[in-house]
């Protein structure tokens, strides 16, 4: 079924939704509910498998709120990342209910979506080389939760004590993907990829002293890896670490599925 061909699929039947906010909704062709100042894609699960996740900086809270309410009506979760606390706790008026995640800059609206079956034995390895690394860790945490992945953190596993890496080896070669966070020289993720035969996506964060040029000098590093097959992601981009991780597992589930 081709894009055109989309609906706005659970939004003109949905109980959840009022009169009210289906005529302030107008549902156009091709999967958008246009609310003038957004167009929101209502069609992003059917195209890619996942719905459409805010990316908050920038926006008022109101408009937050707002593509919010369409999101949750049609998805009955809604995450929102890159969210200040002035951004919450604005938006918290409009939805009491939503949840903010502060170390993760992250506000969850609505019920989490159940584990897939498969996600509990092998999770995610969420690695993360220090403690200052843990808002791009906890970005990639909860983004993975919101896609119903069991996530097991492993923190403060940096390359400046090797032996603490080491010393959880076990915990690391059981997951089914690794996301390694990791700013300063951006070592950890190769150290990694040498240790396991799972995939590695490598995130570098802009923390470090000044010639780690906000997070240029971690990204260099990792994208010149001698340990094959490292993925790397934007700098502080846990958002799309998970996204890339979900996406390799639904590509395993879905070969399991075929057999």
């Amino acid at each position: 079924m081709g894009p055109k061909n989309l609906r706005c699929r659970g939004i003109e039947n949905n109980p959840r939704m009022s009169s009210d906010s289906k005529d302030s909704w107008p549902a156009e062709s091709g999967g958008v509910v246009n609310l003038g100042f957004a167009r929101v894609d209502s069609a992003r699960r059917e195209r890619c498998g996942r719905p459409e996740v805010i990316f908050g900086q920038g926006k008022t809270a109101e408009e937050i709120a707002r593509i919010a309410s369409v999101i949750h009506a049609q998805e009955g979760h809604v995450l929102v990342t890159r969210v200040s606390q002035e951004q919450a706790a604005a938006i918290i008026i409009h939805h009491p209910e939503a949840r903010y995640h502060a170390r993760a800059r992250c506000l969850t609206l609505g019920t989490m979506p159940e584990k897939h079956p498969d996600t509990a034995s092998r999770p995610v390895g969420l690695l993360c080389a220090g403690t200052s690394d843990l808002p791009v860790a906890e970005e990639a945490a909860i983004t993975l939760e919101s896609f119903g992945r069991s996530v097991e953190r492993i923190h403060d596993v940096g390359v400046a004590g090797i032996h603490r890496l080491l010393a959880e080896i076990d915990r690391i070669r059981s997951c089914a993907v690794l996301i390694v966070v990791a700013g300063m020289e951006g070592a950890l993720p190769s150290a990694v990829a040498g240790l396991v035969e799972i995939p590695v996506i490598a995130v570098p964060t802009s923390v470090g002293y000044g010639a780690s040029f906000g997070g240029l000098t971690a990204l260099l590093g990792m994208v010149n890896s001698c340990a094959n097959g490292v993925t790397v992601t934007n700098i502080d981009n846990g958002f799309g670490a998970a996204c890339a991780a979900d996406s390799i597992l639904r590509l395993a589930e879905r070969k399991q599925t075929i057999r």
